[in-house]
């Protein structure tokens, strides 16, 4: 323990506790509620939460001297119970907190209850639940009390002692939940045994089990002045025992949940049991035994005469001797028990006037040295407060294990020191002891208890370690064993220990350090290993295309950290060694441009293949162009190139007919060069694919041309593809059937009969006279007979039909002849009151208003007018007018322009003032006639009211722009209202 500061202090409580109601008998504390009892019959109820105490006298009633034997309190400071003896017997009475006056339990009477075992985890402020009584005679029963009820539910006999009756002189009771039900466990002592129940149910069924089993318990002979058991509870639950027996303290760790305890019938629930023998709290031969014992996490509180001496649990030692500051008086009796109050954590001591109490002041402060002094280093470790005294556990450990010579556990340990030894001292330990291995082991467990925050330290440190890494593996490989067989289990495992340690700080190795390093012991296989851990991929896959495996080569260049620019750069070198796996890979890996692989794609196509072999270029420009659509110039030109060199053309062929840019708007059908294929199909002569380019550039003559040196059919399919140029397509039969007539080398009649039925296949595009310029001079006409009268015949059909044609042209012209005429013929009726459409003047009014100036002569000295079809008729003059001013402005001028000029050459008198021409003037019209049928057409050629010239008029505005002004003339205008005047209006 530390000087100065004791882990238990004394403090007087209450002076005077028993008030002069006799002296103290007995007492019982918990939650910060005490209550005494008096020899006189008086119990006394302190409580120190509230700051009050309440005084009972039990003796009321009863004959002769009256003491109080025992008082008992529950955890919560609620329920109390207490016995009374005297000459009248004994008597238990029951009391509550909110209670004036205690009740008397009525069947315990005449029974001296010794100890009570209260449930701690089902006790609540209104009801005690089921509590145990322990009596004098040796005695188990089973209390419940109700605080509204105001009595006891009941009281139930549970167990009494046969073999050896002995008073019950304390019980302890712990519940726990299990799946079927409550399990019980009840502990209680005699003078000279301690006994253990346990079961599942009720108090009652546990105990009756007992009827038919025997009792287990634990005996220790002695004499001792009051046994008593206590349990340490923490959280509500009892953690270790202790038993004040006349052979010692035995005590132990409790475990309610373990399997042992929980199986049926064992009540063997105790653990670590150990017992403390007395003599080791005498310093001299003498024995001296507590009377009174109270029980801490750490520490037992011994009263040993006028003394409390505090022992530790642990280490059986003696630290601590509290005195008490007693009343002269109270002197000769001493300090009489020791009570403790689990709910507060506080101890008390009372004599036979006063309560004093014992504190504890962190107990377990020196826990960590005690377990270290007895080489129990976990349970030392679990107790320490900060660092320094884990690194003086760890440091403990450490030297051990070195003593050992176990240098790899000591390293482990060194490992973990903080501050009470530096780095460079423990490195030199492995140092000078020449234990790389060891050395090895501390530097990585001191890596992994060091902090992101170490940087530099961390980086180091690794350094450090792969170098000897790297030392041990190579000391391996010299050893003679290892040298024969490079495969060992312990060379394996240390390789497979280093790149695991490689993988763990890739992120904190300085890379070219490290690189450099492998490199330096020729650890070509690790340095991969790192390089790949860094992402060093081109370091990588050069190494694998060393090793001849072009697999893993590309499944490291399939990493999704892999730049695409590495496919670029070994795509030579993977196709030539592994053509298919590279392929593969290829068509897996997503954004790869094919134009970049090109060079790849030509070294390797280069190179001779077998005749059956798959062709893997082929197939991936395939996959390119077909599957991702790729429309690349060089890639499609690469392809063709492939065809044409194959013996095959016919993959050629499908190649050229595909039109890979259909669909696409302004887009070509193809992205190959057609010039290039036609060079190198030329250049390999593959004639068809040829052809086919011919075709697909439009020149026609030279696909045909070509065509005929392949296949006569070849060459008119060619020719069928001309639609829109007749005379082309006839050009082109003509060249086809040239070559087919002197083709043939048979006899004339023969190659005759063969051009007649060339004639046929043409559709009547050639005849017998296009072809018989290639026949030779000295044919016979015989051998022509049958295909000139067929085309003299086809003659004589064209001359009919354009006969009829004519035939039909001149009927036509006459009927357009009577049209005319009759034309000329046609008139109007009129009635003499029918009015202009213009001005609502008479048609026929005769006036010199209406003569007009404008050359048109008047009949009978009446106006000229316009009648139409419709039934409207028009004075001339006023049907100019309306059209003139309705037109649009270019008819207009048009229109005054024929007027004036119509005018100027007047004088010309019209044959029919009624617009109507006679027929022989049609033929010999004079210039102001045709002005005047100019004039007609443009004022006359539909009715003005019936006609386009109307509908046009919806669109114009209702107020012309010439009558703008007028109609601003009728606008309101505001004036000054103050100069206005009012004038009333006549009713």
């Amino acid at each position: 323990m530390e000087p100065g500061r004791p882990a238990f202090t004394v403090d007087l409580l209450e002076r005077y506790a028993a008030k002069g109601r006799g002296v103290i008998t007995c007492m019982a504390a918990g939650n910060d509620v005490i209550l005494l009892g008096t020899s006189k019959g008086w119990v006394t109820r302190y409580d120190f939460g509230v700051g009050d105490s309440i005084d009972f006298d039990l003796s009321v009633g009863r004959p002769g001297e009256q003491s109080i034997h025992r008082v008992f309190v529950d955890p919560g400071g609620s329920h109390c119970i207490t016995t009374i003896v005297g000459t009248g017997g004994a008597d238990t009475f029951y009391m509550h907190a909110k209670w004036s006056k205690p009740r008397l339990l009525t069947r315990l009477k005449g029974l001296v209850v010794n100890t009570v075992a209260w449930n701690r985890q089902h006790i609540t402020e209104a009801s005690t639940k089921e509590v145990i009584l322990g009596t004098d005679n040796g005695q188990l029963f089973e209390l419940a009390v109700d605080e509204k009820e105001k009595k006891e539910k009941y009281v139930k006999f549970l167990f009494e002692l046969a073999e050896l009756p002995e008073a019950f002189m304390d019980l302890q009771m712990e519940t726990t939940s299990v799946l079927n039900g409550m399990r019980y466990y009840v502990m209680a002592v005699t003078p000279t045994r301690l006994y253990s129940f346990t079961g599942l149910g009720s108090l009652e069924t546990v105990f009756s089990t007992y009827l038919e089993r025997a009792v287990h318990f634990m005996e220790l002979p002695g004499e001792i002045p009051n046994s008593e058991l206590h349990f340490y509870i923490k959280q509500r639950r009892a953690i270790h025992f202790a038993w004040l027996s006349g052979a010692g303290i035995y005590h132990g760790e409790l475990n309610f949940g373990s399997q042992r305890s929980l199986s049926n019938g064992d009540e063997n629930f105790v653990e670590n049991k150990a017992l403390l023998d007395y003599s080791k709290l005498t310093e001299n031969s003498g024995t001296l035994k507590p009377s009174s014992m109270a029980v801490s996490e750490f520490h037992f509180l011994l009263l040993i005469g006028n003394k409390v001496k505090v022992v530790n649990r642990i280490s059986e030692q003696i630290i601590e001797e509290l005195q008490f500051d007693q009343t002269s008086e109270a002197i000769s009796r001493g300090i009489l028990g020791l009570c403790s109050d689990a709910t507060a954590g506080l101890f008390y001591a009372y004599d036979q006037n006063s309560i004093f109490q014992v504190s504890v002041n962190d107990e377990g402060r020196d826990m960590w040295k005690v377990y270290l002094d007895m080489k129990e280093y976990t349970a030392a470790l679990a107790n320490c407060r900060d660092a320094l005294q884990r690194d003086q556990v760890y440091l403990a450990q450490a030297e051990g294990a070195l003593a050992s010579r176990d240098y790899l556990r000591a390293a482990s340990f060194y490992a973990k020191i903080n501050y009470i030894l530096s780095f460079e001292e423990i490195t030199l330990k492995f140092i000078s002891a020449s234990e790389q291995d060891a050395l090895r082991t501390f530097l990585l467990r001191k890596l992994d208890n060091l902090t992101k925050d170490d940087k530099c330290q961390i980086t180091m440190i690794s350094t450090w370690a792969t170098e000897l890494y790297l030392d041990k593996i190579n000391r391996l490989l010299l050893d003679d064993d290892i040298a024969s067989d490079g495969h060992s289990t312990e060379y394996q495992s240390v390789i497979k220990e280093f790149r695991a340690f490689l993988s763990d700080c890739k992120d904190v190795l300085d890379e070219v350090t490290t690189m450099k390093l492998l490199e330096s012991y020729g650890r070509v296989e690790e340095l991969v290993f790192f390089a790949g851990l860094k992402e060093q991929y081109e370091i990588v896959v050069h190494h694998y295309i060393q090793q001849g495996e072009a697999k893993k080569a590309l499944e490291v260049l399939q990493k999704p950290g892999a730049p695409p620019e590495l496919q670029y750069k070994f795509a030579p070198e993977l196709i030539m060694l592994d053509a298919y796996e590279t392929v593969e890979s290829w068509m897996i890996t997503n954004n790869l441009n094919p134009r970049k692989l090109i060079p790849a794609m030509m070294r390797y196509s280069g190179e001779p293949h077998a005749k059956n072999e798959t062709h893997e270029v082929i197939k991936y420009l395939e996959y390119c162009v077909h599957r991702l659509h790729n429309e690349d110039p060089g890639v499609h030109n690469l392809l063709l190139s492939l065809y044409a060199k194959q013996e095959d053309d016919s993959a050629l062929l499908r190649f050229l007919q595909c039109k890979f840019g259909k669909g696409q708007e302004n887009g070509p059908e193809f992205f190959y060069d057609p010039k290039y294929a036609l060079r190198l199909c030329l250049k390999e002569k593959r004639m068809r694919a040829c052809v086919h380019i011919y075709s697909m550039m439009a020149m026609h003559e030279e696909a045909v041309a070509l065509a005929l040196q392949v296949d006569t059919e070849l060459a008119m399919a060619e020719a069928d593809k001309v639609e829109d140029d007749e005379d082309l397509r006839k050009k082109l039969w003509l060249m086809i059937a040239k070559h087919v007539i002197e083709l043939e080398k048979g006899t004339k009649r023969e190659n005759i009969r063969k051009a007649i039925a060339f004639l046929k296949e043409t559709d009547g595009l050639l005849k017998i006279e296009d072809i018989l310029p290639f026949f030779p001079d000295f044919a016979l006409i015989d051998d022509f007979k049958e295909a000139i009268c067929s085309s003299l015949e086809d003659y004589n059909k064209q001359i009919d039909q354009l006969k009829q044609e004519m035939n039909d042209a001149t009927h036509g012209a006459d009927n357009i002849r009577k049209d005319i005429n009759a034309l000329a013929q046609r008139y109007a009726v009129i009635d003499r009151d029918e009015d202009c459409g213009v001005c609502k003047r008479k048609i026929l009014t005769v006036g010199r208003d209406f003569w007009m100036a404008s050359s048109y002569t008047s009949v009978a000295h009446m106006a000229p007018f316009y009648v139409f079809p419709c039934g409207h008729g028009f004075h001339a003059q006023c049907l100019i007018a309306h059209v003139t001013r309705c037109t649009d402005e270019a008819q207009a001028e048009y229109i005054l322009d024929l007027q004036k000029q119509i005018t100027l050459l007047g004088g010309e008198t019209r044959k029919d003032l009624n617009g109507s021409f006679a027929e022989d003037s049609i033929s010999s019209m004079t210039p102001a006639d045709k002005l005047r049928t100019q004039l007609d057409d443009a004022i006359a050629g539909e009715c003005p009211f019936c006609g386009e010239l109307m509908i046009r008029e919806i669109s114009l505005p209702f107020i012309s722009s010439e009558e703008a002004q007028q109609v601003s003339s009728w606008e309101i205008r505001p004036h000054n209202l103050g100069g206005q005047r009012s004038f009333s209006l006549p009713a």
